[in-house]
């Protein structure tokens, strides 16, 4: 391929201190990255919206603003998943009812993120309405995994992963309900971060209580992810979960490292199969920091009601954010969506109420977990980047699953505890594809996970500190 610009790469934490510096302009980052896009993208199809013309005019009102009142992110450029409005840009959901929807305004994140000197240049793929690992739509199609084009990317923020591997990104926006910032960062050796629901505010659509699913950051490293929180984390009045902004920063506790004293690991929480070459690099990780003086321990929460509860949670989620597209367009939702949307309305209360205490006393079990452990280590995802013509994993080590989203316990069982998650580069299998380490936290304790996180990190060595071409 064609050489790039040395722009493409540096850490954003380098880029946003230099914007600070007067040292480059947010126009010249946007230059960089669209000369890499047009020279990537068309091989792994990661952004299929790109707004330029409307990131060079907001960049140029940004350069006329004293350095101090650009925002923590001072004219970084990124790219927001296609489930986020972004005012006048196309924003599809990846379903052919939104195929030609063009917002008038944009998502309460958007706008924060804009107003901390984020600049939109695009929107990143995702599946149909974030449902489904893999990041394919009748829309736009197929993304593709850098790696290896013939495997996912996972999903739901695929695109967003990839654009991140191939430096068509520094830092990029996600949203997780079931793993879906942290599935394809896996997938793509990046770093996917699911903080804990309310800590970035977003619309909050119908269901204004709603913690499963999460906006959060995705980086190369740990410290651009820190950088990205901070400029995505406070309350807004329109979302009711949404936390206020705390007196610290997490990039100073991204930059950080601190080596955690007492870590459990648990290659499948005692509720999946997992590939045996991804629990035996997620375990040899874990062996590498107990070498480096940190306990090290087999122990897990008690999850065993993840799968009952989550099932019923998230049917109830999709009848209520989706019913009514299955009556007025049923022609045009994939049938997973379908067959989730139709399991929520038939639900009865009583399944909901079960699925809530359920919830509840797995809440308490990992509270009560995170008295004796600093961290929870476990693998990110239970097997390596499939083909991506296969549209979930239907089955692993031997296992048949029932339904499309059960491959994703691993990281669905941590969305229930609310505690904040994310997944980190830990190595690779024998054929060159990454293999991610979830890394888990106490409730609300994101600065502490960022923090140990960048212990890891160093003692891993499995960052890629340089964008990847495409293979």
């Amino acid at each position: 391929m064609s050489s790039r610009s040395e722009l493409i790469d540096r850490t954003a934490c380098s880029i946003v201190d230099d914007l600070g510096r007067g040292e480059i302009t947010p126009l010249d980052l946007l230059e960089a990255v669209e000369a890499r896009i047009a020279e990537v993208d068309p091989l792994v199809n990661a952004l299929p919206t790109l707004c330029f013309d409307r990131a060079r005019d907001h960049a140029k009102r940004l350069m006329q603003l004293p350095s101090e009142e650009r925002g923590l992110l001072a004219g970084l450029p990124l790219p927001i998943k296609d489930l986020a409005e972004v005012e006048g840009v196309r924003t599809t959901w990846g379903s052919p009812i939104y195929a030609d929807h063009v917002p008038t305004r944009s998502n309460i994140l958007v706008q924060n993120l804009e107003a901390e000197g984020g600049v939109v240049y695009g929107k990143s793929a995702v599946p149909e309405f974030g449902a489904g690992a893999n990041t394919f739509n009748e829309v736009f199609g197929a993304t593709l995994n850098p790696w290896d084009r013939t495997r996912s990317a996972a999903g739901s923020s695929g695109g967003a992963a990839v654009s991140l591997a191939t430096g068509m990104a520094w830092v990029a926006h996600g949203s997780d309900m079931g793993g879906s910032l942290r599935n394809p960062a896996s997938f793509c050796g990046v770093v996917g971060f699911r903080p804990t629901a309310g800590r970035v505010a977003r619309d909050p659509g119908v269901l204004v209580d709603n913690l499963l699913g999460a906006e959060g950051p995705m980086a190369r490293n740990i410290a651009d992810t820190g950088l990205l929180l901070d400029a995505m984390c406070g309350e807004a009045p329109a979302d009711p979960r949404s936390l206020p902004r705390l007196p610290l920063s997490y990039r100073d506790h991204a930059s950080s490292p601190r080596k955690p004293l007492r870590v459990a690991f648990s290659a499948d929480l005692g509720i999946t199969p997992v590939a045996p070459e991804v629990a035996a690099i997620c375990r040899a990780a874990a062996s590498k920091l107990a070498k480096a003086g940190v306990g090290v321990e087999e122990a897990h929460p008690d999850l065993s009601e993840a799968h009952s509860a989550f099932q019923v949670l998230r049917a109830f989620n999709f009848a209520a954010a989706h019913g009514a597209k299955l009556r007025d367009f049923p022609h045009l939702l994939k049938p997973e969506m379908a067959w989730n949307i139709e399991k929520g309305l038939k639900l009865d209360a009583a399944e909901h109420l079960e699925a809530e205490a359920q919830r509840a006393r797995m809440v308490a079990r990992t509270v009560a977990f995170f008295e004796t452990y600093d961290l929870l280590l476990t693998p990110a995802t239970i097997v390596a980047p499939f083909p991506v013509e296969q549209r979930y994993v239907e089955n692993c080590a031997g296992h048949q699953f029932e339904t499309y989203i059960d491959w994703l316990a691993i990281a669905y069982a941590i969305t229930l505890t609310t505690a904040p998650a994310l997944s980190m580069p830990c190595g690779f299998t024998a054929g060159g594809l990454p293999v991610g380490l979830q890394v888990v936290a106490r409730p609300r304790a994101e600065h502490d996970l960022l923090a140990y996180a960048a212990f890891i990190e160093g003692e891993l060595d499995a960052t890629i500190t340089t964008p990847i071409d495409p293979r």
